[in-house]
């Protein structure tokens, strides 16, 4: 039975297995550390011919884990793994990526991550559900947030980046609900669930490369390096951190944990490639972090775990 108790929600806070926690830590600097990995890539790869080979041999690599753990190679539902792997991974993380071949790695990084607001969003236009309490003051901040990254006062030159960002934190949402109304689709091994939704993501993203990627990837130590990264740290071995870590502590837990993503992107491409936010652009990013971190409160608080699978940063 869901509860606001503030002492049931520190409760679940205490005794959490050390383990459990420097996965999740270990997991958080891999998948915040990836926006560089990615913007690096990009230099010289299409958005899309990186993100196609980075789903379909991040699948791949999901295989023998799928085989030495004794876990079925096919997904209970076919439909749904199409159907949010089309979404989640064509849509949500192929519009991050090409949003990231325009613009910053870190502010790219914190409007994906903006998949939350558009949920609740969705859920209250389309499923019913209200907006009390603290979802009130959290999709304000994270509003007011928007409007500063955007600036509609003196668009930035980059508002393209901006916008393509936005599109694929709202298409992960939509595969988000579709998981809610539908969870019978997702009811499998979960580590089967994505590895077939990255191969059949993957398909649209190959196909997207070969009419807009205008040159091949150029297979130097920089390109190889990082979608390497990105197969084994940050698909393989991620997810394999991210069910541990799911089934060793409450998810809305793991959820909040999962803020600071975006958070040590920013970091990430502030140290690493100069890009330092300026004012509004900072401002906003902290806004929406805030806004982000107040909706993980309120789930906490309720007792609600997140339904949607979760993709990599």
């Amino acid at each position: 039975m869901p509860s606001s108790c503030p002492s049931q929600s520190k409760t679940m806070f205490k005794k959490r297995p050390p383990a459990a926690l420097l996965a999740l830590g270990v997991l958080s600097l891999i998948w915040g550390y990836n926006w560089v990995v990615m913007k690096e890539a990009l230099r010289f790869s299409g958005p899309f011919t990186f993100m196609g080979l980075r789903c379909l041999l991040g699948a791949i690599a999901l295989v023998p884990i799928l085989v030495w753990q004794g876990k079925p190679l096919t997904p209970s539902s076919w439909r749904g793994a199409l159907t949010v792997g089309l979404l989640q991974m064509t849509g949500a993380l192929g519009a991050g990526v090409w949003a990231l071949s325009y613009g910053g790695a870190g502010r790219t990084a914190v409007l994906l991550y903006t998949m939350p607001l558009w949920m609740v969003v969705l859920s209250w236009l389309f499923l019913g559900e209200r907006l009390r309490g603290l979802r009130w003051l959290a999709v304000t901040l994270a509003l007011a947030g928007l409007i500063f990254v955007i600036r509609p006062w003196s668009l930035p030159h980059d508002f393209f980046s901006i916008i393509v960002a936005l599109a694929g934190g709202f298409v992960w949402a939509l595969a988000g609900v579709r998981v809610k109304v539908l969870p019978e689709e997702q009811s499998g091994d979960l580590t089967t669930f994505n590895a077939w939704q990255l191969f059949f993501g993957s398909i649209p993203l190959l196909i997207l490369a070969f009419f807009l990627d205008p040159h091949l990837p150029v297979l130097n130590p920089v390109f190889i390096g990082a979608l390497a990264y990105n197969v084994l740290p940050a698909t393989a071995l991620g997810y394999v951190l991210w069910f541990y870590v799911l089934k060793k502590l409450p998810g809305s837990i793991a959820g909040i944990s999962t803020l600071a993503v975006p958070v040590l992107g920013v970091v990430a491409a502030w140290l690493q490639l100069g890009e330092a936010p300026g004012f509004w652009e900072g401002s906003g990013i902290l806004l929406i972090i805030g806004g982000l971190a107040l909706l993980s409160l309120a789930k906490l608080r309720e007792g609600r775990e997140d339904p949607h699978p979760k993709i990599s940063g």
